[in-house]
């Protein structure tokens, strides 16, 4: 499966994917010329875009990918709080699964503050590779098999939190929301013991808190946890 992150962050987040038939991106958080220039201006070409939800760092150049003739499927809640109309919208619910192209789409429900968030789990029906995709959570209640891709946040973990407060980058009015609407190492390294990992060749590191995370020894922790292929974005 070829994997491009365009962009991975509070700031945006956007992600192609493609088993060498069907293109699908991942979130659209990030201005739609900027989407433009990542794909050479071929957006057209793209089968599909799924939203994880509602919040701008993930949905931002949604009205404009679908005014260029791009589906866009997310959940019902996010189609509403985002003020999203027109043929283009198609709404999918929890454990609902969609085919688009090659792609085989499991949604799935996950814990964040936006109407009716939703995770992903996508399977080529031509490469049998399975990808799980996930942001903008605290936990994942459900667990997985024949996973061969992992694209995940991995924000923060609670000794970086702690320097962030005590060095007053973060105020600690902020921690509750935090540990409430973003995964922690901690809480990444759980789910990833929790889940068939026999199959995985590469883990992708999503949406790092700038303050509170340490890239490097996310990557280690990960690494040593599963023996995988690691990216931190």
């Amino acid at each position: 499966m070829e994997i491009n992150v365009y962009a991975s962050g509070s700031s945006g987040n956007a992600y192609r994917i493609s088993d060498g038939k069907t293109t699908l991106l991942l979130d659209a958080g990030i201005p739609l010329r900027a989407i433009q220039v990542e794909c050479g201006f071929v957006v057209r070409q793209m089968d599909g875009c799924l939203i994880t939800h509602a919040h701008k760092d993930h949905s931002k150049a949604a009205e404009g990918l679908a005014r260029l003739g791009v589906d866009i499927y997310t959940s019902a809640g996010t189609i509403a709080a985002c003020g999203l109309t027109g043929h283009r919208m198609h709404a999918i619910k929890a454990l609902e699964e969609v085919t688009i192209g090659t792609f085989q789409i499991l949604a799935f429900d996950v814990q964040h503050d936006a109407p009716e968030p939703l995770g992903f789990l996508i399977t080529s029906t031509i490469t049998g590779e399975r990808l799980l995709y996930f942001t903008d959570t605290y936990y994942i209640k459900y667990r997985f098999d024949g996973l061969t891709h992992i694209m995940a946040e991995c924000n923060y973990d609670d000794e970086c939190v702690r320097r962030s407060v005590d060095a007053g980058y973060i105020p600690i009015e902020f921690v509750p929301r935090l540990v409430k609407s973003h995964m922690s190492l901690e809480h990444f390294l759980e789910m990833l013991k929790a889940n068939d990992l026999t199959k995985v060749r590469q883990i992708y590191l999503l949406h790092l808190s700038d303050n509170n995370s340490d890239a490097e020894r996310f990557k280690e922790e990960t690494q040593k946890a599963t023996g995988a292929e690691v990216y931190v974005c």
